[in-house]
């Protein structure tokens, strides 16, 4: 099963890199407090550490996608840059799951958890071999 679609890896890569960039990374780097708001978090009265927080992690989100970009057209580095897709993966189905099973966040990024189970699985499919 690992690795079944692998030979569709570059496709695979570049989708999810403009795709995440552009309707996750882009608008929480931009305008995290209205990005948050979308989600159905409550925004704070004091915004400065969400503001700071949500650009960091949009920031880190933008060089993965760069990185993804760049993996995307050499497959030697692919497995390397699948090994952290399915990391972040793993871990985001975690964060997600445990906010939800703890009531600690709305209920859009509850089922996100689905959203990045799904990501985990279809990077275990499109993994280069």
């Amino acid at each position: 099963m690992v690795g079944i679609w692998g030979a569709e890896s570059s496709l695979f890569l570049y989708i999810l890199v403009f795709s995440t960039f552009f309707v996750f990374a882009l608008p929480m780097f931009l305008v995290p407090l209205r990005w948050a708001a979308v989600l159905g978090w409550e925004i704070p009265s004091q915004g400065n550490l969400p503001i700071y927080y949500g650009r960091c992690l949009a920031s880190v989100m933008s060089v993965l996608c760069y990185m993804g970009f760049v993996a995307a057209g050499n497959r030697e580095v692919q497995p390397f840059y699948f090994n952290i897709l399915l990391g972040c993966f793993g871990l985001m189905v975690i964060v997600h799951a445990y906010g939800g099973i703890r009531r600690i966040q709305p209920l859009s990024e509850t089922i996100e958890t689905g959203f990045w189970l799904i990501l985990f699985f279809c990077g275990l499919l499109f993994y280069p071999i």
